[in-house]
């Protein structure tokens, strides 16, 4: 019979993770990110982590900045185009994409000065509050995790134990558990 593999298992620890406050600044989170990279166990997790963690006033975790979000917060007219994740998933051509970019004037300065002004843009302005479709339990199987991600599109889930968010579970971390059990199958 199967082992069963539980998203705990998996998970990556929160006192693992890159983690910073809601009144933190773009510029805060991105080290906080850099620094976690650089203290990560290579051999035990060879991703980098693509995501920081937001923690309120009460300790607890409230959000969590993407690579996406944080390159989003540079241009601040993105929010007027509503949720983009919808939008994404109706399919753009690249030609509704480019009138976009040019009717809402978006990325009309240079870069450096985007980066320049979005270094200090506070984290709670911008972060992504998830929803419990991005919550899991420690002790879900990994199957329940996979039907999670492939329903919900999601790239990570906060793994949750009474109530509380211990860790994150990773896409990347899935992709490689599953693709090793299958080269074992190949192999066996």
């Amino acid at each position: 019979m199967d082992e069963v593999i539980t998203v705990e298992e998996l998970m990556v620890p929160l006192e693992e993770y890159a983690t910073v406050s809601e009144d933190a600044t773009l510029f805060e989170a991105i080290l906080a990110l850099e620094k976690a990279q650089g203290i990560q166990d290579r051999g035990r997790r060879p991703y980098l982590h693509r995501a920081v963690l937001v923690y309120d006033k009460n300790k607890k975790i409230a959000g969590k900045i993407s690579q996406t979000d944080a390159i989003r917060a540079l241009e601040p007219r993105y929010q007027e185009l509503g949720d983009s994740r919808s939008m994404a998933r109706a399919g753009l051509s690249p030609e509704f994409i480019r009138t976009m970019l040019e009717s809402f004037s978006l990325c009309d300065t240079s870069l450096t000065e985007m980066c320049s002004k979005g270094a200090n843009i506070t984290v709670k302005n911008f972060m992504t509050r998830p929803g419990r479709e991005e919550h899991v339990a420690a002790e879900a199987t990994l199957c329940e995790a996979i039907h999670q991600f492939i329903i919900g599109q999601h790239q990570s889930l906060l793994v949750v134990r009474e109530g509380e968010i211990v860790g994150i579970l990773r896409l990347t971390d899935v992709f490689m558990t599953v693709f090793g059990i299958m080269k074992q199958c190949r192999i066996d």
